[in-house]
């Protein structure tokens, strides 16, 4: 496999892991603010949401490249990673204002719809990440974030 797919797999591998996270975080928090105002609870829910995400994934995407970064002399090749992060957040970041935008609002519409609480942002969260997930790679792709080297 050509090594450029398999960086596109961590990656998507990472980002999926840390939504599984993140989703269930969300959906017990969102029946806990349950009783609060539908736009405080899905309000609320997202800031749950983004942080168990982006802990996560940092997480996961050190652990699986925490050594793709080093010089074989053991030093931090500054450069390489500078212009990788500098993709890694334009791709995930214009795919987030996406997502932020899509959750936020489906989620407080399948409250107002009578929805539970923990079901509204299961659901919300689900069809997002799809989204979210569509918008990452095909970003990742146009700014060349993992190119074939051989």
């Amino acid at each position: 496999m050509k090594s450029h797919y398999r960086e596109y797999l961590k990656l998507n591998k990472n980002i999926f892991l840390a939504f599984l996270a993140s989703v269930i975080i969300s959906a017990i928090f969102a029946q806990i603010f349950s009783l609060q105002a539908k736009y405080v609870n899905s309000s609320l829910t997202l800031v749950i949401d983004l942080s168990v995400y982006y802990a996560a994934f940092s997480g996961f995407f050190y652990i699986d490249n925490n050594k793709k970064y080093l010089l074989e002399s053991g030093k931090l090749d500054k450069s390489r990673l500078k212009t990788d992060l500098f993709k890694i957040i334009t791709s995930l970041g214009l795919s987030e204002i996406i997502y932020v935008v899509c959750r936020w609002i489906l989620q407080y519409y399948l409250l107002t719809s009578n929805y539970e609480a923990y079901a509204s942002s299961v659901l919300a969260q689900s069809i997002s990440f799809i989204v979210y997930l569509i918008c990452v790679n095909l970003i990742a792709r146009s700014v060349k974030l993992y190119k074939d080297k051989g």
